[in-house]
């Protein structure tokens, strides 16, 4: 796709700005930055440094003091006055970004928009860990998840459940509850005191602060770190393997195996 066929006027685009670092923003996401007329940002998320991508005559919005009418309204004046205009939402806008209210008042509007989407803070922080959140013989599943805030979490997706599940867990919006986080995972009798913990406090900006530890310790570690927001949880056996090594390895490239794609 080329630049000149990127945008259309009078269209929306969602874009993922990623975790943090600006050089995390996918090529089609940068693109966007750069012929947008209107850019609505989540102020208090993004890096600031994304909006420098952003032509000189671009009209920016901080939405961090805005309530979701107000967004709204910027999106279908700015659409309706034949202006491309891109809403910036941090990491992956389809997890946690509200954007499914959003595209609501779009289609009602007859507004056309499209979705790009970027880098949620779960792979930042693998990355930083420098670790594989799926390993075999010890887990295949990773949950992404939350604990219950200002937004609810249905009864039958209470950590607790989830964590009977095992496997490998990420938690967003919950580095403020550590202690209530800890005894839910306990509650599933699946994790114990000894399973590893990483908190990743903003993965990818330069003041990133990772703390590892156990369930057993963590809540402590973390209150000395004096985290308190912006920051993912991740609990899982895979968090030993640097430590103790591969229990088993990856058939993928096992000589025996073969696929479509390797004969």
């Amino acid at each position: 796709m080329t630049a000149a066929t990127m945008f259309s006027p009078g269209q929306v685009l969602f874009v993922g700005a990623g975790p943090g670092d600006p050089e995390l923003i996918t090529v089609k996401g940068l693109k966007a930055l750069q012929q947008a007329d209107i850019v609505v940002y989540a102020g208090s998320l993004v890096n600031p440094d994304l909006l420098d991508e952003c032509p000189a005559t671009c009209e920016t919005h901080d939405s961090a003091p805005l309530n979701l009418d107000q967004v709204l309204e910027i999106l279908v004046a700015g659409c309706r006055a034949g202006k491309r205009v891109v809403r910036l939402h941090t990491g992956d806008p389809a997890l946690y970004g509200a954007i499914q209210e959003q595209m609501e008042v779009l289609d009602a509007a007859g507004i056309d928009y499209r979705v790009i989407p970027g880098v949620t803070a779960t792979f930042a922080a693998a990355a930083s860990l420098k670790q594989e959140l799926t390993l075999p013989g010890v887990s295949q599943t990773l949950t992404l998840t939350r604990l219950a805030g200002r937004t609810p979490v249905p009864e039958k997706e209470q950590l607790s459940r989830i964590a009977a599940n095992g496997g490998t867990i990420a938690l967003y919006l919950s580095v403020g509850m550590m202690e209530k986080l800890v005894a839910e995972l306990l509650a599933g009798n699946q994790f114990t005191r000894e399973t590893p913990v990483a908190v990743v406090s903003r993965a990818s900006w330069p003041d990133e602060q990772i703390v590892e530890g156990s369930l057993a310790d963590i809540c402590a570690k973390v209150e000395k770190a004096g985290i308190k927001r912006q920051a993912l949880v991740l609990v899982g056996e895979v968090l030993a393997a640097r430590q103790t090594g591969i229990p088993e390895k990856s058939k993928l490239y096992d000589p025996e195996f073969s696929h479509g794609y390797r004969r």
